[in-house]
């Protein structure tokens, strides 16, 4: 079957990924493929909100430094400059599609959250990712330039050197239609990753089930550098019930008065933080990993229960509606929370325009490390920093001379399926998930990192068996690309010897100074 063929493929289509089919449409035609529905990423599950410096008595220069600040004195200073600059007119951008962000007296309702010193969080109630992602959608759906493959998962890309050529350039991708269940071939002279992170590694995360990290694991198998992988962040505050799957509590909460808890009632963040309650990510969540761990609790309490049910029917329905189909009335009562991996800080290293080493592949979004979030992301700039690199990547797209395009060879397809792969593909992503949690959380050891490592080298030798004899399926592709980015984790953990945002190290407690991001580059070949 002849490639399908296009001016850019953008893979994924959250938030990073529509932003720029958008951006590029008018001049371009644009496949947008997704391994699910296209509302089935992270994007749509953000509670809080988009940083931006919209009121008097804010600057660009304090949402700097407050990032700077949170992210350890590792975030890059132009990337986080050129984020925090473009954050109102994304903003403005949004509205102008139609985005109905919540407003007070006629304007924009600014929250606060942890590490933010000021009021700039625009939000839409407490479902800000659901509300911007409807609207995209329904724009992509009608923009006559962006043709949707839903139901298509990324298989690998495909460059210049594997297929023989002295241009080492991304040419395209293969991608498994769920419909026909065939591998089908797309080139383009330009190929965007806006796959999202990759939380679904460890054994309890905010994320999606698509959190399987596709485009970092694809990127370093074509040659791709990655960087800062060790700085997962975990959720401070995420429910904890037996029947609530991955449902987070957003940072708001804690923003708008919120208060840790013991079971008793005590208080316990003032004697972790002067900040409180209000301190960055990776402290409330070792603060509540630690007084989990020494008083031997299931989980800590977060109340807001003092504030009037007004106030929390207006700022955060959809909690107080969730909590209550589970018997949790938070006008009344505390809600039991858990840390839970959240946000992959690192990713595909990628410049300023979100291009990576490969010529013709950018990488935007959570798939990126672009610089701007360190050793720890500041609340509520992981959206912001979607949309300004999906304009980045447009514009440098639009930009690019136009060059020859090359035929892809159809994929093989001979493979037979193996009745077993199922079972065995289930049993090694449990056990996957376990010891990463066990090994590679909040709190890590040489030695802990060391059985990880050992774990992963004998699952990623099964894996390799099974992709290179059967035929693939998503759950097959997916545990394949769990593995290889828990390996990334894991070495890029192992080369930070400190402590410094959310890579905490019980053999390496202190800060080392100098410092600078951890980079790993693929061995060639």
């Amino acid at each position: 079957m002849a490639s399908q063929d296009f001016d850019v493929l953008i893979v994924g289509s959250g938030l990073a990924g529509l932003s720029a089919a958008l951006h590029l449409a008018p001049t371009h035609r644009v496949a947008v493929l997704t391994k699910r529905a296209l509302n089935d990423g992270s994007s749509a599950w953000a509670q809080g909100g988009i940083a931006a410096v919209l009121a008097a008595g804010d600057s660009f220069d304090a949402h700097v430094e407050d990032t700077l600040v949170a992210g350890a004195g590792l975030c890059d200073p132009e990337a986080t400059r050129l984020v925090v600059e473009g954050a109102p007119q994304a903003i403005g951008w949004l509205r102008e599609l139609g985005v109905p962000f919540s407003e007070e007296d006629g304007d924009l309702h600014l929250t606060r959250e942890g590490g933010h010193s000021q009021r700039r969080i625009v939000h839409a109630t407490d479902a800000t990712g659901a509300a911007v992602q409807q609207v995209l959608i329904e724009r992509v759906r009608r923009t006559p330039n962006i043709t949707l493959f839903e139901h298509h998962t990324l298989v690998d890309l495909v460059t210049g050197t594997k297929l023989g050529l002295a241009d080492p350039a991304c040419v395209g991708l293969y991608a498994l239609d769920d419909a026909t269940d065939e591998v089908l071939a797309f080139r383009a002279p330009h190929t965007i990753l806006a796959t999202g992170g990759a939380g679904k590694v460890y054994l309890y995360t905010t994320n999606p089930d698509t959190a399987t990290g596709d485009g970092i694991a694809a990127a370093w198998r074509a040659g791709c550098r990655v960087s800062n992988m060790e700085f997962i962040q975990f959720h401070p505050t995420c429910l904890y019930h037996p029947h609530a799957k991955s449902f987070l509590i957003s940072e708001a909460v804690r923003g708008e008065g919120g208060l840790l808890k013991l079971p008793d009632g005590t208080r316990f963040m003032p004697t972790h933080d002067a900040r409180a309650e209000l301190a960055p990510r990776d402290v409330v969540a070792r603060a509540i990993d630690f007084e989990m761990k020494k008083h031997g609790l299931d989980c800590v309490h977060l109340d807001i229960s003092h504030q009037p049910a007004a106030f929390l029917q207006e700022h955060f329905p959809n909690i107080l509606a969730r909590c209550a189909e589970l018997g949790i009335d938070i006008t009344r009562e505390p809600i039991p929370v858990v840390p839970a991996a959240h946000y992959t800080c690192g990713g595909v290293l990628s410049d300023l325009d979100g291009r990576t080493d490969l010529p013709g592949l950018y990488a935007i979004g959570e798939t990126a490390c672009t610089g701007l979030h360190g050793a720890n992301r500041l609340a509520s700039n992981s959206l912001v920093e979607c949309m300004v690199f999906a304009r980045a990547a447009a514009d440098a797209i639009a930009k690019a001379p136009v060059h020859a395009r090359t035929e892809l060879p159809a994929w093989d397809d001979s493979r037979v399926t193996d009745a077993d792969e199922a079972v065995v593909i289930s049993h090694n992503w449990d056990e996957l998930r376990r010891f990463m949690w066990d090994y590679v959380g909040i709190v890590r050891t040489n030695k802990r990192l060391e059985r990880a490592s050992h774990r992963i080298a004998l699952l990623q030798a099964e894996i390799q068996e099974f992709y290179a004899n059967f035929h693939v399926t998503r759950d097959l592709l997916e545990l394949r690309n769990l593995v290889q980015v828990a390996e990334l984790i894991v070495r890029s953990a192992q080369a930070r010897h400190e402590s410094r945002g959310l890579h905490f190290s019980r053999d390496y407690p202190s800060l080392a100074e100098p410092t600078a991001p951890t980079v790993l580059t693929p061995t060639a070949g």
